[in-house]
């Protein structure tokens, strides 16, 4: 058997089954990985293990399934388009895989190269038809029920790029608990694409510079900025795939580093020069203003050269934060720095002159 038939056979299989663990989630049914909400976990019932591919997310993550707000300052650092993942015990891998390849075999006007794909699928699954470096089973495994798990490809929901996402298209495969896929199955699921999947879903809370002078200011007069570290924290966003035999976890924390100050228009310089502010021994950016402090230059701030007229200028404050993970069996690491920007309006007013 070559891997060309296997590839045809892989596209058969995802023309008649859908194999991308999407789906509404039920005994038998292949499952989601973020639908219907964040808490979502593997179970069981009579039938055997079901919707065993879950990943749960908590923490500081965007809700339903949604991607959330950082922007990796890696432009060439993407989250995993799909992935390898468990999927059904033996039992319940035969009665869905069986079940639809008969149906499909049975659809009125199916092509022979389908045909054909689907009967050599079912040989494979059923009488130990294989290739050297993916062999055939016997009876879809059912002796060894309870002792591995089949895996399958899990498309990335958030993934723009279909033909990406759809890549991890490699016919189901057999895992014994407590073993390692095969090395040649790169994306399968490990501690580190579900760090990635959870900085892919993470939110990181909205951020409000405060000024002085607030809001509004005067043209060439320094306004301070700042931000107390009781106002932003660390943040952590986990995500979690639990199945008998076979359970993962990995926390990603968000810390933040600089604080980017874009006054909204050209008439402005910064402090410092460059915009960026960096935090501070205790944990804050900048310094409060306070009585005494007119006359000294701020250490994070905005002069506006020009007045704002009838509108205002948009203030953008973007902060850098520092990412890492760790996960089970001690694993741990860091991924690219993330970004989040609020906009705030400024008022910059002429300085009034009295003349006599």
């Amino acid at each position: 058997m070559t891997k060309s038939w296997a590839t045809s056979a892989g596209i058969a299989l995802s023309l008649a089954l859908g194999l991308t663990l999407s789906g509404t989630a039920y005994a038998g049914e292949i499952p989601t990985n973020t639908e219907g909400g964040m808490e979502q976990s593997g179970g069981k019932d009579d039938g055997g293990i079901y919707a065993a591919a879950r990943i749960t997310y908590s923490g500081s993550v965007a809700p339903n399934g949604a991607s959330g707000n950082v922007t990796s300052t890696d432009v060439n650092w993407n989250p995993p388009p799909c992935w390898y993942a468990p999927y059904l015990g033996a039992k319940d891998f035969k009665k869905k895989m069986s079940k639809d390849i008969a149906g499909q075999l049975n659809t009125p006007g199916i092509g022979s190269t389908a045909g054909s794909a689907l009967t050599e699928l079912k040989r494979h699954y059923e009488t130990g038809y294989g290739w050297s470096d993916n062999p055939g089973y016997e009876d879809y495994n059912v002796d060894k029920d309870g002792e591995g798990m089949f895996w399958a490809g899990v498309e990335n929901p958030n993934e723009p790029d279909v033909l990406k996402r759809s890549s991890c298209n490699d016919l189901p495969f057999w895992v014994d608990n407590g073993e390692a896929p095969p090395p040649r199955y790169e994306e399968a699921i490990t501690p580190q694409i579900l760090a990635a999947l959870a900085y892919q879903h993470m939110q990181l809370p909205d951020t409000e510079v405060t000024l002085a002078p607030e809001q509004t200011t005067k043209v060439n007069l320094p306004t301070w900025a700042w931000l107390d570290k009781a106002v932003f924290d660390e943040v952590r966003a986990t995500a979690a795939l639990n199945v008998p035999s076979f359970n993962l976890q990995t926390t990603t924390t968000a810390r933040p580093v600089s604080l980017a100050l874009e006054p909204g228009t050209d008439d402005a310089v910064t402090y410092p020069a460059s915009g960026e502010c960096v935090i501070n021994d205790d944990g804050s950016i900048g310094e409060p203003y306070a009585k005494g402090k007119a006359n000294r230059t701020p250490p994070c701030g905005i002069k506006y050269l020009r007045s704002s007229g009838n509108g205002t200028y948009n203030l953008q404050a973007t902060i850098t934060w520092e990412i890492s993970w760790t996960g089970t069996g001690g694993a741990g690491g860091d991924l690219p720095d993330g970004t989040f920007g609020n906009g705030q309006a400024v008022t910059v007013q002429e300085i009034q002159a009295v003349n006599r």
